[in-house]
């Protein structure tokens, strides 16, 4: 079954770069936006880290906790995070538990070739933990525009 707008969101658990245990359940009061991306440190991937980033302080004054989720592991997130200055958690999901609850992996084609791998997708979490918003055709120079509806 797919997730949808309005439905609570899979509780999930992980640990950031900076060695966090991040849990949805501790985030509860919070609104939060999750977003899954393919791999630390390619074009995309950092055009919409950074974009991120370059938007936090409008992000937070909206009231939103930033959490990125790709299959790196903790290493990789670290050297990202460290080599981009980015202030929000990255959770390494190598065994791609959390991709999975979120229906975050899928066919994606490169250069006309098909492959699996992580999609970039988006969840909006309100507060009490449902699923407000899901973002599918992100873009990521344009993100935080996308989230805040600018």
């Amino acid at each position: 079954m797919s997730l949808t707008e309005g439905m609570p969101a899979p509780p999930f658990a992980g640990i950031d770069q900076n060695g966090n245990h991040i849990r949805l359940e501790d985030l509860r009061g919070k609104k939060v936006i999750l977003y899954f991306y393919p791999k630390d440190d390619t074009p995309g991937c950092t055009k919409e880290a950074c974009n991120l980033r370059d938007n936090y302080a409008a992000l937070q004054e909206a009231g939103y906790t930033i959490i990125g989720v790709s299959a790196d592991p903790i290493e990789s997130h670290k050297k990202f995070a460290n080599k981009y200055n980015l202030p929000f958690s990255l959770l390494a999901d190598p065994e791609k538990k959390i991709i999975s609850a979120y229906h975050a992996w899928g066919k994606k084609k490169l250069y006309g070739k098909e492959y699996e791998g992580t999609l970039r997708i988006t969840y909006i979490i309100d507060e009490n933990g449902i699923i407000s918003r899901i973002i599918k055709n992100v873009k990521p120079e344009q993100h935080a525009d996308q989230i805040l509806g600018t």
